[in-house]
């Protein structure tokens, strides 16, 4: 069956806005479908709906009275309504020459009288439309084509009210994002510990799984500092970044401590061994020298490695042993990890 009308010289416009909805069209919406149910009684018929016209679909934003399937957008009624951007109103679907041959008039459930105003986003391109069906014909009169439209105009605005929560709630993640990460480096900053790491290992804790911590310092890179001044001191953390993503897994959590100091959270080790091969890996990363303007220079790791719940349960706990094990690492000589031993502490 082909299209029930041509497609208006706005449609790419038109599916622009669409595709705005994708995030909450993808299934019925609550509100819309306690609107649809609404209509359904204020109407006295038996099927009400917020339909959106995508592409190829008729996707069902919410339904009140019998359940009706998804279908293409060329067997839909609702098509014929945005495409016109008009009120559509057909008292006898059988007397209807393109109509009446259609499955859902000739068989279950038999559709005869159709209604449908446009549903439109804030720049006025219909997306949906709002429609009652009834299995009998029937007139509708001119204050019911209003009340229809006023009914669209609701469904309109819940359909803006959904899509600027949605994008609010985008744009809070973002923040909350960028509030938790260091520019320099792009891992997350202090901030994460409470807003991140703190839920991580209550998980793991409560489910029996270790969580593990590695806390790393650069050996040398005071020195790089004072010697050749903080933006050479900054590639250097961006060069020391990436080559802590070289080795750690997409999982693992990553916070720039403060300065040259970051520790790596990783939240189910089978054991403190697969912590030590961490650690292996990115002391190898770590002996390569730094090269900044063609100048070479050396900053090494200290690690110190701790494991949850045993070497502790809290954060607070965990961080002060794992910084012990650090000391440790560092007193031996440095370039090496040190895993937390409660006897040498």
């Amino acid at each position: 069956m082909g299209q029930l009308v041509r497609v208006p010289a706005n449609e790419t416009q038109r599916l622009l806005a669409v595709r705005s909805l994708n995030a909450i069209h993808s299934s019925p919406t609550p509100e819309l479908a306690t609107l649809a149910e609404l209509a359904r009684g204020v109407f006295e018929m038996p099927y009400a709906a917020i339909n959106i016209i995508d592409e190829d679909w008729q996707r069902i934003a919410g339904q009140a009275g019998l359940k009706i399937a998804e279908c293409s957008r060329d067997m839909s009624i609702c098509t014929r309504v945005v495409f016109d951007d008009e009120l559509l109103v057909i008292p006898d679907l059988a007397e209807d020459p393109e109509l009446r041959s259609f499955s859902f008039v000739i068989e279950d459930p038999r559709f005869r009288f159709y209604a449908g105003a446009p549903v439109r986003l804030e720049n006025g391109l219909p997306v949906g439309a709002f429609c009652i069906l009834d299995q009998k014909p029937r007139r509708f009169s001119p204050g019911e084509e209003q009340s229809l439209r006023h009914f669209a105009q609701i469904a309109s605005a819940l359909l803006r009210l959904q899509k600027s929560n949605l994008l609010m709630g985008i744009a809070e993640n973002g923040l909350r994002t960028a509030a938790m990460t260091d520019p320099l480096t792009r891992f997350f900053n202090r901030s994460a510990l409470e807003g991140v790491v703190d839920g991580a290992l209550s998980a793991a804790v409560a489910a029996g799984r270790h969580f593990g911590v590695l806390y790393l310092d650069m050996d040398g890179f005071k020195s790089i500092n004072d010697r050749f001044g903080h933006n050479v001191g900054d590639e250097v953390l961006c060069e020391a970044a990436a080559r802590i993503r070289s080795v750690v897994h997409a999982d693992d959590i990553v916070v720039r401590m403060g300065g040259d100091e970051f520790a790596v959270f990783v939240s189910a080790p089978p054991d403190r061994s697969a912590l030590v091969s961490l650690s292996e890996r990115l002391l190898i990363a770590f002996r390569a020298p730094f090269a900044v303007d063609g100048v070479s220079m050396s900053a090494k790791l200290s690690i110190g490695v701790a494991l949850a719940p045993k070497d502790g349960a809290t954060r607070k706990l965990l961080l002060q042993n794992v910084d012990a094990a650090l000391y440790q690492a560092k007193a031996a000589g440095r370039d090496r990890a040190a895993v937390f031993n409660a006897l040498d502490a």
